[in-house]
């Protein structure tokens, strides 16, 4: 069944809280990050249950003893239209573009201070539109971080990650040894700003069609050979 773009909208927000948290939303959460009342928001939540994208249950109420609250929680069936989705709607153009500047970034390590280079990708990251975008310069600002720390270091995580580099866990422990490697010397508000992009990287990361993980190894991949 056709939602219509103020459904998606409110499916889409939906979706987004629930793969942060891994917990059902309540619809007043929902409301306060769109903005709306908490009528509007469980009047739509009960719409698309009927549509099937949305499921409800119940959980006690902490502010109120002995009672249970609504709360919401996205389908199979919603997953898969916003995978199907970003698929559908994937330009190109755009991820060439990402990818060719990223490769600049990297091979201007060698002539720049790093922590200039990794200052800028953290500034161009905020204006990154798409979720595929997003991903790509994080995980361009991490391979930054590793040639800072020199060519063993860069070595040894390669060594660790290269034989599951073509899929979502070698993503996930590429970005997981690095961060475990660098988050000691860096300074403490550069490492909160780290972790937070990172936390964003790994729930922008499960919302992606395979197609976009598979290029997003690609790009690992050539970075790292």
């Amino acid at each position: 069944m056709q939602l219509t773009k103020r459904r998606l909208q409110f499916l889409d927000k939906l979706v987004e809280l629930y793969q942060r948290t891994r917990l059902p939303i309540h619809y007043e959460t929902l409301a306060t990050s769109l903005d709306v009342s908490k009528w509007t928001a469980y009047d739509m939540m009960r719409e698309m249950e009927k549509q099937g994208f949305v499921s409800r249950s119940y959980e006690v109420n902490s502010k109120e003893t002995g009672r249970s609250q609504v709360v919401f929680s996205p389908t199979e069936q919603a997953t898969d239209l916003f995978k199907q989705s970003r698929e559908d709607n994937y330009d190109s153009s755009n991820w060439e573009h990402t990818t060719a500047h990223i490769r600049k970034l990297l091979g201007s390590v060698k002539d720049s201070n790093v922590n200039e280079v990794i200052r800028k990708v953290m500034n161009e990251i905020s204006s990154k539109a798409s979720n595929l975008e997003f991903c790509g310069y994080i995980l361009g600002l991490l391979l930054v971080y590793i040639k800072k720390l020199g060519t063993k270091t860069e070595h040894l995580v390669t060594m660790l990650v290269s034989k599951r580099l073509h899929s979502e866990s070698g993503i996930l422990l590429f970005v997981g040894t690095v961060l475990g490697t660098i988050i000691q010397t860096i300074n403490e508000e550069m490492g909160n700003e780290l972790t937070e992009l990172v936390s964003k990287f790994l729930d922008t990361l499960n919302r992606l069609s395979n197609n976009e993980q598979r290029m997003l190894s690609d790009l690992l991949h050539e970075a790292l050979a």
